[in-house]
């Protein structure tokens, strides 16, 4: 471990990919507060400038489709060369169909494996080829509490965070020293849970389901994340840490009548 800060990131050259908005961009503007030169990467070529642009010094910004293999490759390639290396990778994107098992259509099965799963390994992959024959450096996936609890309607959601679970796993073994390590957030009032936060009912029972009795904000899962890159978890490989305010934890509860 280096001297100093351990949780530092001074210098250190980090791409960040769905930082655009919601927790990736959370993450990567973190990143740059801490002092790392990072690469926000987004589907979005507008969104991830505009992100940047908010982050300031040490940002830039790139456009890459993760689902296309080819196109991240490219861009990781592109990303070391105009940087001059790379020391971590956060991978956050992710969509979810919700629907019942019955009804999902395969075209709605087909987009939400190439987002979640598929791309996840293709900047597992792209990132793993760059920091292995270097033997050091950093990687984060997204998993969910999904990979370990559900509900009805996100069956094939819930099932690309438990196998990206296993992505991770297998990747620490296979790229160790380099560190592989999934975070697990729960409910986070990001673009993808707008629509279950517009309704009063829903965003109530989620936000009691937790043992905080809230929703968090992106920046609540930046800080786990930016941990997992930084020196203090410098033994920390092949595990998910859940950052989801204490749902996978309570199993309801129950306050009987006081006699």
């Amino acid at each position: 471990m280096a001297s100093g800060n351990p949780f530092a990131l001074d210098g250190r050259i980090v791409a960040v990919v769905g930082a655009g908005s919601g927790i990736g961009e959370a993450v990567a503007r973190m990143a740059v507060g801490l002092g790392a030169r990072v690469s926000f990467l987004d589907a979005s070529a507008e969104r991830a400038q505009s992100a940047a642009d908010r982050a300031g010094k040490g940002a830039e910004a790139a456009s890459v489709d993760v689902a296309d293999a080819k196109a991240v490759d490219a861009a990781f390639d592109a990303l070391v060369a105009r940087q001059g290396g790379l020391d971590a990778v956060v991978s956050t994107p992710g969509i979810n169909v919700r629907k019942s098992i019955l009804e999902y259509t395969t075209e709605e099965l087909d987009r939400v494996l190439a987002v979640n799963l598929k791309g996840s390994f293709n900047v597992l992959r792209a990132a793993g080829r760059h920091l292995t024959p270097r033997g050091r450096g950093s990687i984060v996936l997204f998993s969910s509490i999904r990979s370990q609890v559900v509900e009805p309607g996100q069956s094939v959601y819930a099932a690309t965070k438990a196998a990206i679970v296993q992505l991770v796993r297998t990747a620490a073994a296979e790229f160790a020293p380099v560190r592989v390590n999934a975070v697990a957030p729960g409910i986070v009032d990001t673009p993808l849970t707008a629509p279950i936060k517009r309704e009063p009912a829903w965003r109530e029972a989620y936000a009691a389901k937790c043992a905080l009795k809230r929703w968090a904000t992106p920046e609540e899962i930046a800080g786990p994340t930016l941990f997992l890159l930084s020196d203090a978890a410098s033994y920390v490989t092949g595990t998910v840490l859940f950052a989801d305010g204490g749902w996978t934890a309570v199993d309801g509860r129950f306050d009987p009548p006081k006699a």
